[in-house]
C-alpha cells in the first residue's frame, strides 16, 4: 500500500477537530448513495416497462418480416417458406395478409385490419392463438344453424365496440378492392365469431380481426398469394444479423426484411431516449453530493495544513500530495456507489419478485410495476459516480499540493 492510500484512509476514519467537516463527508455519502440508488431503480423500472412492451408485441407480431418492396404480394409462398426454415435461428415461419375494411355487426360498424393467417403455423411465430380470453381460436369452415361460415377472431376492445362480448355472433366484413372505381361495390363476407383475444397492446386489440389464409386469399382475390411471411428467431436480438442473410438466401430485391425494432422504431426509440434522459437528469443529484465533497475536502485541507507541510519538508511530492486527497474523495464516492447500488438492487429485486408497488388494472395493462435489472446499467451508474467524485475531488487536491512547506509549519 501506497503511503497516498495509507493517509487518504487515516484522515478518512480520523475524527475531525471540527465535527462539522464530518458530517459534510457523511453528507456527501449519503448523496451518492441515494443518487446511485435512484438510478438503479429508475433504469431497471424503464428496463422492465420496455421488456413488457417488447413481450407484447411479440404477442402479435414475430421478430422479422419478409415482404416484398411497395405493395406487391409474395407468390408460391410455401416453397420460400420452407427455404427460409434451413437459416439458422429461424425457428418459425408463418405466412400473413392484410387489408383495411370494415366490419359490421348488428349494433354497429367498426374500421378494421383483417389479419388472414395460417391456423397451422400462426402459433411458431407469435402468440395470437393463445391470447384468447373468450371462445376458441377456430377459423375453418363452422356450422351455423343451417349454414356454413368461416371463423373469426376478434380484438378484445374492437369487439366491444360492436358490442360483441361472446362468440357465436355473425359479423360482415367489406372492402374495397385495390383496383376499384367509383362504380365498384365492396366484396362483402360474412363470419362466423369464434373468439376474442387480446395480447395486451391496446392499438392491435382496438383493430385486428383475424381471418384464416383461405378466407382472406378468397376474400380478397388473392390465390396463392399473402402479404408478408412472419419469422421467428431463437433470440429477437438477432434480428439485425439474421435479416440480412435472409435478403441474401432468396436473391435481395424485389424482397426486404423488416425487423422487430425496425417495425415499431419510433416506440423503441423513445424509450431510449425517456432512459437516458432520465440517467443524464438524475445524474445531477449525484453531483450535488460531489460539490459537498468538495466543500468537505478543502475543509479537511484547511484542518490538515501543517501535516501536509510536515510531509512536503520529509519528501512527499506534489503529486503524492494530491493523490492522497484524490484518493480521499474516490473513497467517498465508492463508499456511497456501494451503498447505493446494495440499495437500489434490493428495492429492485424485491419489486421484481413480490410486486410491492401495485397499478391499478383497470387503468393499465400491468396490475405490478415492472422491473428488470441488468449489469451493464448498474456498471455505467457507478463508473459514472465514482467520476464524478472524482472531479470534484481534484480542485481541492491541486490546492493542497500547492502548499509551501514554509509557510504551511511556520506559524506551527
Amino acid at each position: 500500500m501506497s503511503y497516498q492510500t495509507f493517509i487518504a484512509k487515516r484522515y478518512f476514519r480520523a475524527k475531525r477537530k471540527t465535527g462539522f467537516i464530518s458530517i459534510i463527508t457523511y453528507v456527501s455519502i449519503i448523496g451518492v448513495m441515494i443518487g446511485v440508488a435512484a438510478l438503479d431503480i429508475v433504469l431497471s423500472s424503464f428496463n422492465g416497462f420496455e421488456d413488457e412492451v417488447r413481450t407484447r408485441l411479440f404477442n402479435a407480431d414475430a421478430h422479422i418480416q419478409l415482404r416484398k418492396y411497395y405493395v406487391e404480394g409474395i407468390e408460391n409462398y410455401r416453397v420460400l417458406m420452407d427455404t427460409l426454415l434451413t437459416v439458422p435461428r429461424v425457428i418459425g415461419v408463418s405466412p400473413v395478409i392484410t387489408r383495411e375494411g370494415v366490419c359490421r355487426s348488428r349494433d354497429n360498424n367498426q374500421p378494421v385490419v383483417i389479419r388472414a393467417v395460417d391456423p397451422e403455423t400462426v402459433g411458431k411465430v407469435n402468440e395470437i392463438p393463445k391470447s384468447i380470453v373468450s371462445g376458441e381460436f377456430r377459423l375453418g369452415i363452422q356450422q351455423f344453424e343451417d349454414r356454413e361460415l368461416p371463423g373469426i377472431v376478434l380484438g378484445r376492445y374492437l369487439a366491444e365496440s360492436l358490442m360483441i362480448f361472446s362468440p357465436g355472433q355473425i359479423v360482415t366484413l367489406f372492402i374495397i378492392p385495390r383496383d376499384a372505381n367509383i362504380f365498384s361495390s365492396p366484396r362483402v363476407k360474412q363470419f362466423l365469431v369464434t373468439g376474442i383475444s387480446e395480447v395486451g397492446f391496446y392499438e392491435y386489440d382496438k383493430v385486428m380481426a383475424y381471418i384464416s389464409i383461405d378466407s382472406g386469399q378468397k376474400l380478397f382475390n388473392l390465390p396463392d398469394v399473402v402479404s408478408w411471411i412472419e419469422i421467428k428467431l431463437d433470440d429477437y436480438n438477432q434480428a439485425g444479423r439474421v435479416a440480412p442473410q435472409i435478403e441474401t438466401l432468396v436473391g435481395g430485391y424485389p424482397f426486404v426484411t423488416k425487423t422487430w425494432f425496425e417495425l415499431n422504431k419510433s416506440l423503441y426509440s423513445w424509450m431510449t431516449i425517456e432512459k437516458w434522459g432520465a440517467f443524464v437528469i438524475l445524474c445531477l443529484i449525484i453531483t450535488v453530493a460531489a460539490f459537498n465533497i468538495v466543500s468537505s475536502l478543502i475543509m479537511i485541507v484547511m484542518e490538515k495544513t501543517r501535516e501536509i507541510g510536515i510531509l512536503k519538508s520529509m519528501g512527499a511530492s506534489s503529486r503524492g500530495i494530491m493523490k492522497i486527497f484524490l484518493f480521499e474523495g474516490v473513497l467517498v464516492g465508492l463508499i456511497g456507489t456501494l451503498l447505493g447500488n446494495l440499495v437500489g438492487f434490493t428495492v429492485s429485486y424485491l419489486q421484481q419478485t413480490f410486486g410491492l408497488l401495485r397499478l391499478p388494472p383497470d387503468v393499465y395493462l400491468i396490475d405490478k410495476l415492472p422491473m428488470k435489472m441488468q449489469p451493464f446499467d448498474f456498471i455505467m451508474i457507478s463508473v459514472a459516480a465514482i467520476l464524478l467524485c472524482l472531479i470534484a475531488s481534484v480542485y481541492p487536491a491541486y490546492k493542497a499540493s500547492r502548499l509551501e512547506p514554509v509557510e504551511a509549519i511556520r506559524y506551527e
